[in-house]
């Protein structure tokens, strides 16, 4: 195992300072003095007898010590010697000169001991070698940090770019290993033609993009197509993200851009990935008090070096983000980054595709349809599927399965989409009730002919659920009618029509607050933003925020208070009017109600297909025409 000398040389440098403050502490404030040899006299005199022993001529020896304050003294006094001389000691006021006078006038015998200077050796020693110890602990760290990336020798060029630079990006991703976004594939495949075979392009005038912003929701893809770029072009390859230009240093961010593009043009042609760059690029002037000034100075050099004075033939520029809105109008320019690619969450081909990719080294059951899984999925981005079939294979080990079912697959989903499963509901009113709650549900949505068809309801408790309905929709679509609308926002309002049927207006409890905020949200968009009310085909509300303050912080009425109040008597009909229609099929369909409530309760769980069984023995089910999977 190797010495952690980095480690070691960071802990003894704070030791190394401690321990001269110390040093000095201890042993150079005051020199040391010579002090009278121990056990020379155990006797003490006071100094005014002294001076009568001085006067009476009984004294024959003066020690002094500690710079004339200590003395040892022999006395020879008849009366308590016997004849003999006996030492003592007298603390003095000090020895001035004609105190030394009279004893040498009496031929006293004396002896001055001087103060030995030990004070000074030490604090020699600390003055010279700890600084030289610190010093030279200070050389060997920054020599061998300055090895190493990230450490901390780079605190002396604070300036230098971090971004990772390869001169071959083996990054073990090809295209070949992106699915679900084909558009955006073909766009960037495009930008590695053009490094590998530029006179292909120049040959009719076309000239290399400068920039390409790849746009789209968290998890679907972008830095993996960044890594499939640098996998394909092989050209070198500098990755770095917005966030470390901007440091606490005013200019730093800027002389990292600098040393960035200094570096890229000495190795062009070359790749700059540049991951969320919002980091860095925001709009300036937003906010309050005009926006950060460092992080100005980082945009500003940047637009500088995409398209400046000099230019940066040769280095192509690919950025991510998930907030194109906040980006600064400079940057999105023409010549700055000349392409944005839209990277969005799949459609279903798409969802198939990246199934087959991380299906690959999965051990999947042979009745296993990632087709239906990829219907059941709808909003899934490629890192939802990807951890959805990690799921799968975390149960599957669980249970002590030799490969992934269609069960593992169905837990996964409920697990990504509402959480761990909890524990399961004792029988009693609560559980009888939360079953009429999400057969409502159901039953609303079944018989609705533009709700989306019941893919299963349960008791199961998940995350903050007590039970949870689930409706499949059958395709990708970006458009939704007014009666779709209207069905959704009647079969969210099941569950509180069926409590309200079946327990009473002063049984009804609070499980439908999320389906109440939801559709209000429905209702409040369908008038404000997309026309389908009495008030016409009218947008009253902007979808544009503050950049900085957030969405709903600072909110700007454009209308006036008499529109603000039929907005609001509009959004009370709709409202009124879906729960009106989620009341009427509950109780024109009570005896299947408490038929699927008694199965619910038995069974915890019913399927999508099973209950519309059950429904078209007592009603006739509107043909949606819709695929339903057998799941």
């Amino acid at each position: 195992m190797k010495f952690p000398w980095k480690t070691a040389l960071l802990w003894l440098l704070p030791a190394l300072i401690i321990g001269f403050f110390i040093w000095q502490g201890a042993f150079n404030v005051i020199p040391s003095q010579q002090q009278p040899p121990v056990n020379t006299a155990s006797t003490r005199m006071s100094y005014g007898r002294f001076l009568d022993y001085l006067d009476n001529q009984r004294i024959s020896k003066v020690d002094l010590f500690d710079g004339g304050r200590t003395a040892i003294v022999e006395v020879s006094d008849p009366e308590i010697t016997g004849g003999r001389p006996l030492r003592v000691r007298v603390d003095m006021p000090g020895a001035s000169p004609q105190f030394i006078t009279k004893l040498r006038d009496q031929h006293i015998d004396l002896d001055v001991h001087p103060a030995r200077n030990d004070g000074a050796v030490w604090g020699l020693l600390g003055n010279l070698i700890f600084p030289v110890l610190l010093i030279t602990g200070l050389f060997f760290l920054f020599r061998r940090s300055n090895n190493m990336p990230g450490g901390p020798g780079q605190a002396m060029s604070f300036g230098k770019s971090r971004a990772r630079f390869q001169m071959e990006a083996k990054t073990g991703v090809m295209f070949d290993d992106v699915a679900g976004v084909d558009e955006a594939k073909e766009e960037l495949e495009e930008v590695v033609t053009f490094l590998k075979k530029p006179e292909k392009f120049t040959a009719v005038g076309a000239k290399i993009p400068k920039g390409v912003l790849l746009v789209g929701p968290p998890g679907t893809g972008k830095t993996m197509l960044a890594k499939a770029i640098a996998g394909e072009a092989g050209v070198p390859f500098f990755s770095i993200s917005g966030s470390e230009f901007v440091e606490m240093f005013v200019g730093v961010g800027a002389s990292r851009v600098r040393d960035l593009f200094k570096k890229a043009k000495e190795n062009a042609p070359c790749l700059i990935f540049i991951d969320e760059i919002d980091a860095v690029g925001r709009q300036r002037g937003a906010g309050i008090g005009g926006g950060n000034d460092e992080r100005e100075q980082t945009l500003n050099q940047l637009l500088t070096e995409m398209d400046g004075f000099e230019g940066n033939t040769g280095i192509i520029i690919i950025a991510a983000t998930n907030r194109p809105d906040v980006l600064d109008s400079a940057l999105l320019r023409p010549g700055r980054f000349d392409r944005q690619v839209t990277v969005d969450a799949p459609d279903i081909k798409g969802r198939l595709s990246i199934l087959n990719v991380h299906a690959r080294n999965k051990k999947l059951a042979e009745q296993v349809s990632l087709e239906a899984i990829a219907r059941r999925t709808p909003g899934f981005t490629g890192a939802d599927l990807a951890n959805l079939l990690n799921e799968a294979a975390i149960l599957t080990a669980r249970r002590r399965k030799s490969a992934i079912t269609m069960l593992e697959i169905d837990d996964a989903v409920d697990r990504v989409v509402a959480g761990m499963e909890g524990t399961p509901l004792v029988d009693g009113k609560s559980k009888r009730l939360i079953a009429y709650h999400e057969v409502g549900h159901a039953i609303v949505g079944t018989l609705l002919k533009d709700h989306d068809p019941v893919q299963k309801v349960t008791l199961v408790p998940r995350g903050q659920a007590r039970g949870l309905t689930w409706f499949m929709p059958s395709e990708d679509s970006g458009l939704i009618s007014r009666s779709q609308l209207t069905s959704r926002m009647a079969g969210a309002l099941g569950g509180r029509a069926a409590e309200y049927v079946v327990f009473g207006d002063s049984e009804v409890t609070t499980g439908a607050g999320g389906d109440l905020q939801q559709v209000t949200g429905m209702a409040r968009q369908m008038v404000t933003r997309f026309g389908m009310s009495d008030l016409g085909p009218l947008s009253l509300e902007t979808q544009n925020g503050e950049v900085f303050l957030g969405r709903d912080l600072v909110s700007r009425s454009e209308y006036s208070e008499e529109i603000a109040a039929r907005i609001d008597a509009q959004v009370r009909e709709l409202i009124q009017h879906s729960y009106e229609l989620a009341v009427k099929i509950v109780r024109e369909n009570r005896d299947v109600i408490d038929r699927l409530v008694d199965l619910l309760i038995d069974k915890e769980t019913i399927d999508g297909e099973e209950f519309r069984q059950i429904v078209a023995e007592y009603t006739v089910v509107p043909d949606k025409e819709r695929f339903v999977p057998q799941i």
